[in-house]
């Protein structure tokens, strides 16, 4: 088998150059001519492809080389991009930036690489003109395993800048596939973290995309766009698929004795034997896993809700600002990240989830909590009452933590046994006070050695934002949990 969908790379010589109003204005205008676009996004940040979602009205997915390992990035964008017209894949950070001294693990360079995708570089050319030139070759043959196709000039301040820049890059054997001028810049709102979620504005992030869209389809060669994606070659073997790695290993062969009873076919994975389901659970064996969304908790990666449903759980997504009861049958919760620091009064406010949620892990069903869930599971966060599952308090602090993480379960929990290695993302602005009660969920291997997170009776709890299409085990062993708790 092969992948053979037309792709590109956005990227850019560093942050802040714009690539991703040119992505995400690309999706937008290729959409908007009848194609369907794939849209992708380097690296770990859920925020990005809320709005690559919006551009093309498909779910926007990540492609991590540190968390998921490179083997996993051309399988899983072969699984976003099945049945489509053309991908467009954002970057991270700087071209050529990586995960910190880990060479080019990670970069948006080693994934275009691993695709095998022509990149457009969008460069910031506000206060240069022949230099330009320079940096783009050096950028174009800085590695001869990345093709740079093209370049979009940003932040054009006017036709005399222009024409400047165009001369220039006439000499750099890189062709310019488009201008955006600086006065017609979108601006996109941003807070703490980063850029406000989709989620959070509604209507106004409706309005940016759209602007985004006119701004590349008026400075963009789009059809020369599409022929450059169209220039990336098949990508050998198969896509991914939540089913097939959802798979329990078959069992090891064993002689039947002369006589005896052939040995019973192995169950699928939360797929018990048929009998009378209790009230509330679905027909068929099935348990509900409650997915927590909405605007407080957005960031959750596609994958994880299938691999759940491959294992056999029904998944509900359900809104802590806004639903007083968990979905009905749950048996199992997985909180992911998001801003609940901005909403903690309104999830206060919800006592009756609150109630709910500190049952169910009192029950001893599986919860899986990621930092913005690890904060509504403890006593208080800014002084506000959450859900007091754990022993511990939460605040904002004005440090950032933030970075990739290599761990290892330090016991056994509903989500990995002791010894199972993860790799992890951490990226926030709070601080978590433990009590009593608990054992740690990770030990840190990387970039320094310390214990992290909580598990107790069935509820993992932690700061690491992981990818559990890594280790699909893992929500096999969740769904697991969830029937025989």
């Amino acid at each position: 088998m092969v992948i053979s969908v037309p792709r590109l790379v956005v990227a850019a010589p560093s942050s802040g150059s714009g690539k991703t109003t040119v992505a995400t204005g690309l999706m937008a205008a290729l959409a908007s001519r009848g194609l369907a676009v794939s849209p992708h996004k380097v690296g770990p940040d859920y925020i990005d492809p809320g709005y690559h979602a919006l551009a093309t009205g498909r779910v926007g997915r990540n492609l991590d080389a540190y968390l998921c390992g490179p083997e996993l990035i051309a399988p899983l964008f072969g699984h976003g991009a099945r049945g489509c017209d053309i991908a467009v894949v954002e970057g991270v950070m700087g071209l050529y930036d990586g995960a910190a001294g880990e060479g080019e693990l990670a970069s948006t360079a080693h994934v275009a690489k691993l695709l095998r995708a022509p990149v457009v570089l969008v460069v910031d050319a506000s206060s240069q003109s022949r230099s330009v030139a320079a940096l783009v070759h050096g950028f174009a043959s800085w590695d001869p395993e990345v093709r740079i196709g093209g370049v979009i000039l940003n932040k054009v301040g006017s036709d005399r800048h222009e024409e400047l820049l165009r001369e220039a890059m006439d000499s750099a054997g890189v062709p310019v596939l488009g201008v955006l001028r600086r006065a017609s810049r979108v601006e996109t709102p941003s807070r703490h973290l980063g850029l406000v979620p989709v989620a959070e504005r509604s209507a106004a992030a409706v309005e940016a995309v759209a602007a985004m869209s006119l701004q590349v389809a008026d400075g963009c060669d789009l059809d020369a766009l599409v022929s450059l994606a169209r220039s990336a070659p098949s990508l050998p073997g198969d896509a991914w698929d939540a089913g097939v790695v959802s798979s329990p290993p078959p069992p090891l062969p064993s002689p039947v004795a002369s006589g005896a009873a052939a040995p019973r076919p192995p169950l699928r994975p939360g797929r018990p034997r048929p009998q009378a389901p209790p009230e509330g659970v679905p027909p068929d064996g099935l348990k509900v896993v409650a997915l927590a969304g909405g605007a407080a908790f957005s960031f959750s990666y596609a994958e994880h809700a299938e691999l759940l449903a491959a294992a056999g759980a029904e998944v509900v997504v359900f809104d802590p600002l806004r639903d007083e009861e968990l979905p009905e049958g749950t048996g199992g919760l997985v909180i992911g990240g998001g801003f609940p620091e901005v909403y903690a009064a309104e999830l206060s406010a919800n006592e009756s989830l609150r109630k709910a949620v500190a049952e169910l892990a009192l029950s001893g069903a599986p919860v899986a909590a990621e930092c913005a869930g690890l904060l509504y599971l403890c006593r208080e966060l800014d002084g506000r009452p959450m859900c007091g599952v754990l022993d511990a308090t939460a605040r904002m602090h004005e440090r950032l933590t933030l970075g990739y993480r290599d761990a290892v379960a330090v016991g056994d929990s509903v989500l990995a046994a002791a010894g199972t290695r993860m790799r992890g993302h951490e990226f926030h602005r709070t601080v978590v006070e433990p009590g009593a009660g608990s054992e740690p969920a990770w030990g840190v291997r990387r970039p320094e050695r310390r214990v992290e997170g909580f598990v107790q009776r069935g509820v993992h709890a932690s700061y690491l934002h992981t990818h559990w299409a890594s280790s699909p085990g893992v929500a096999r062993r969740f769904v697991e949990r969830c029937l025989t708790s």
